[in-house]
Order: C-alpha cells, then structure tokens, then sequence
C-alpha cells in the first residue's frame, strides 16, 4: 500500500481523495499476475472499504438528523470532490483485472458482475449519480421535516401512525387524515422532485448509450442476471391471480370482525377485535434486551452478534424529530461491521422492524471472513431472505420475551396476514415503475403518475374504500421512499419472502438445520449465483404462481393454527 490509510472511525469519515489517491494509483501501477494476484486484491479492498466505510458515516449522519448542516455539507463534499474520483479509480482497476484475464478462487460471480459493470460504466454519469444521491437528501429533508400538531405537541409521522391503532374509529380517522393532510402540503414540491429525478436517471440511461431506456440501464446496474422485466411483469400476474384473492379473504374477515360493511384506511392498522395496542417495549434499553433475548433463541452465534452491535453503539432505534423516515442497515465496511437505523415509536411493528434489520446484520457479520470487497456484493434479493427470514425465524419466540402466548399469536397473526398482503402492494409499486420507465414523457407528468397509481391500485389492492380521498390514494407512490430514492429495488422484497417462507416451511420441520442452511447462505456473501444461494439457504428461486401457491397455503394454514392459540 502506498501510505498508511486511516483506521478510525472519525479519520475514516473525514478522508480526503488526496489520502486515497496515492493507494488507487500503486495499485495501477502494478503488474498484475497470478504469483500476486491475491496481494494486489486484499490492497484494493483495504482502499476501497475505506472509501466505502467514509460514505456510509457520512451518510448515516444526515440520516440521523437531517437538520444538521454540518453533516450534510461534508456529504456533500465527499459527492463533490472524492466519489467521482473514486468511482474512476475503480473502473480503471477493474478494467486492469479483467484485461489481466485472472480467475481468482471464488471470483466467477464478481469478475461476471464487474464485467457488466465495466460496460456500463460511463464518466459523464458520475456526477450525475451524485447529483442523484442530493435528490435523496431532498426528499428524506421534505419528508423528515413533516409534523403535525396533535393535542397541542408537535408529533412526526410515524408517531402518527401510533394512533392508527387506536381502537376509537373517530381517533383513527382525525389521525390519519390530518397526517394525510401535512403530506398534501408536500404534493407540490415532491411532484418537481420526481421530475428533476426523472430527468436525471433519462440522461444517465442516455450516457450510457440505451437512449431513454433508464429500465434496461438500472437492470444491469442491479446486476439482474436471473431474470427480467418481462419476467417481473408474470410475477406481478401471478401475484394478481393467486394472492389478490387470498388478501380479500384477509379483507373480508377483518371488516367482518370490526362489524363493517367497509374498510377504511385509517381501519387496517387496529386490532379487529377491539383490543388495546399492543405495546411490546416500555423504552430503547427495553426493545434492545428483549431482541437480544430473541436472537439468543434463534441461534446462539447470532444473538451473539447482536450483543456486539449493542456493545459498540451500532444501533439507533427511537424515533425522533428531524430523523430520516423508514429503517436500514447498513455496513461500515472497514471494520466489517453493520449499523442498523429505525423509527421506533413502541409498536409491533418496530420489533418486526429490528428483526428485519437485524437480518441484514446477520449477513455483514456471517460473510465477514471473505477477503474481497467484490464477494460481499450481495444480490439484493438475496440479502431481502437474509432480513426476512430472520423475521419468521424470530416469530415463535416473541412469547416470553416481548408477550405472552395470546399476544404472540396475535403479532404473529398480524405479521403473517401483512406478509400476504404486501404482495399486492409490492406489485403495485413494481408495476408503477414499469410504466414510468417504458412512458418517460408521461411519467415526467405527476398527473399521469397520480392516475396510473390509482389504476394499479385499484388491480391489486381492492378490499378498501377510498370514497373521497382521491387525492390521498392518488399520491401513494409520493410516500414510497424506494420510487424516489432507489428505483427499481421493491420486487426484490417479494421475491425474498417467497424464499423466506420456504425457510420457514424448513423450520417448522428441523429448526436447527433450518438456522444452519440460512447461516451457510448467508456466509456465501456475493460469491454464488442468485439461485444458487437461494438454494444454499433451502430454498428455489422462483417468480411462478405454483410457488405463490404454496406460500399462501403454508400463510393461510399458519393463520388457522395461530387463531387457534390466541383464543386459548
């Protein structure tokens, strides 16, 4: 290596392309063979998990507080001056490593993803995607900046979403139309937002030579290797044909349960039958002992990581003022550790959020003895049956920790029907993308996204009555982070959860050998082929209806048998 790099966390967020120039360019400078092969690998991801860890701190505090000017100048910055250079700096060794024409063990799955990336790879897109990235920071400001005066506090949005699940009909409605109202406010300057988003991603998609073709340049930049956009238009066919029914039923027992010829919007969240919320943590330190509770049921080795994650304060969980919206986790790549964010306001949803997030950690740490920044490259779908996953295995185990047997069945029967009814959403947020991007012109126009949203809402979410709220159901795809922020990336979530169901489906017949086949893929890292790690895992990569099929009948059983323990 040229000169010492940093190693500590507030050196590595500060670095400078003037540190890290100097490692890039010995690196192309060498002689690349295969005596040195190995060396010259480990030296390029020594640099670029640096680079990489210095984006996701600073990432992580504009996420935080997105009031802070300070971090979001030094994001800023960092897109400015140091990303462009190093994202020319590894295009030029990855050219050297492909021209050099060495397969190093274990490398077939990067070298493939590197070549697809070499040919994509055009300069004149570098700023573009940071440009890009400080739309992001746009929209997370807009939406973490929206509040609403309840009972004379200022509250944020996902406290709001708290009071959806009061069992006062008259709160509910009050509640979510006023959240609803604070977001209209928005319409306007999330609606220039989307065009300004658009019409970068329509230059990027023209750079690289696929005219306004921003789907097929996003597919390859995703590293969609195992199937295709016409391929997800039959998974979204599928969904319409065997899950739509299946979510009416859910539908239909839910409104009959509330003793309503109708749901509503603001009667989806409430428990049917009228009971309180339920309230599984009193506070931070609480949720955070009973996670560890869990994962140390699911698998000692991994609630052992989650212990080191408390340890070194790689958590934030509590929801707040001027945080960014939804949850994540994310990697700090250096040190081979991950960093999970949420909104936590006292919720179920909560703890399956950090079951969820705790799934991707799980991934960090379990393919952390790979030697290559490259083989940790996970195909996003895969990394979604990694947090998934984690969520069902994590179920049986809320009783004694978070509940008691009644309330657990209960949690598990809300997580179970959202689990089937987020199908038909995620059909609609995929089916909306494809259209803006085969329809460029018009899905520059807000108005022809408002009607084509509410089209394919109406296709796969029926069971609901938005009489009168034409504007709020016309302007859901305002309210999905990934539509804005990382287009294209939701199918991956419905294709996960038919892996992770099948994992599941592994469990309920030999846990421990279901634990350990979902570890095995996980240590795979990026080093194998979507269906392969799929079937490293226990499971078959599939986007047909038979699977769907399955799936829902293992969801519906599962149903029965939880309604059968809650009334006990």
């Amino acid at each position: 290596m040229a000169s010492p790099l940093p190693t500590t966390s507030e050196a590595i967020a500060r670095v400078t392309w003037a540190e890290l120039e100097p490692c890039y360019a010995a690196l192309e400078a060498q002689t690349l063979n295969p005596n040195n092969a190995d060396a010259w690998l480990r030296e390029w991801t020594a640099v670029a998990e640096v680079a990489n860890e210095a984006f996701s701190r600073l990432n992580v505090a504009t996420t935080v507080n997105t009031a802070d000017q300070e971090a979001e100048t030094r994001l800023n910055h960092y897109l400015d001056e140091t990303f462009p250079q190093v994202e020319a700096a590894e295009q030029r060794l990855k050219e050297k490593l492909l021209a050099a024409g060495l397969e190093p063990a274990g490398f077939d799955v990067p070298l493939r993803n590197m070549r697809a990336e070499a040919e994509l790879y055009r300069e004149a897109n570098v700023p573009l995607k940071s440009a890009e990235t400080k739309l992001g920071m746009e929209y997370d400001k807009l939406i973490g900046a929206q509040t609403v005066v309840w009972d004379g506090e200022e509250r944020t949005m996902p406290w709001m979403g708290t009071l959806l699940t009061n069992p006062d009909r008259g709160v509910r409605e009050s509640a979510w139309r006023a959240a609803m109202a604070r977001r209209l406010l928005d319409r306007g300057a999330i609606d220039d937002l989307w065009g300004r988003f658009l019409d970068l991603r329509l230059g990027i998609a023209a750079n690289a030579d696929l005219g306004d073709d921003y789907r097929a340049y996003q597919w390859r930049a995703m590293q969609r290797f195992d199937y295709s956009p016409d391929d997800a238009k039959r998974f979204q066919d599928s969904i319409e044909e065997v899950v739509v029914p299946a979510a009416a039923r859910v539908y239909r027992r839910r409104a009959d349960a509330m003793g309503l010829s109708a749901l509503r919007p603001w009667d989806l969240d409430v428990d049917p039958l009228g009971r309180p919320p339920l309230r599984p943590f009193a506070n931070n330190d609480d949720l955070n002992e009973k996670s560890q509770a869990v994962f140390d049921r699911v698998d000692p080795a991994l609630g052992a990581h989650f212990r080191t994650m408390r340890a070194e304060g790689l958590l934030d969980l509590e929801s707040r003022k001027n945080k960014a919206p939804g949850g994540y986790c994310t990697d700090f790549a250096v040190h081979r550790r991950p960093f999970i964010f949420m909104n936590a306001v006292g919720l179920h949803d909560d703890v399956q959020t950090l079951l969820h997030e705790g799934g991707h950690a799980f991934h960090v740490f379990e393919s952390a003895h790979l030697p290559y920044r490259s083989q940790m490259n996970v195909p996003t779908e895969f990394a979604e049956v990694a947090s998934m996953s984690m969520e069902l295995l994590g179920g049986p185990y809320l009783a004694g920790t978070f509940y008691s047997e009644a309330e657990a069945a209960r949690a598990r029967t809300e997580h179970f029907e959202s689990g089937l009814l987020f199908w038909p959403y995620m059909a609609v947020v995929d089916a909306f993308q494809h259209w803006v991007y085969e329809n460029p012109t018009e899905g520059r126009d807000s108005r022809a996204c408002d009607a084509t949203w509410s089209r394919l809402w109406d296709r796969f979410m029926p069971g609901v009555d938005w009489t009168g709220l034409e504007a709020e159901k016309q302007t859901g795809w305002h309210r999905k982070l990934h539509i804005h922020q990382i287009p294209f990336y939701y199918i991956e979530y419905g294709l996960a959860q038919l892996g992770a169901y099948q994992v599941f489906a592994n469990a309920r017949r030999d846990r421990t050998e279901a634990v350990n086949r979902y570890r095995s893929g996980l240590a795979l890292g990026g080093t194998a082929t979507l269906p392969d790690l799929f079937a490293a895992a226990g499971a078959r990569f599939s986007l047909d209806a038979d699977t769907l099929r399955v799936a829902v009948g293992l969801i519906e059983e599962t149903l029965g048998e939880l309604e059968a323990q809650s009334t006990t």
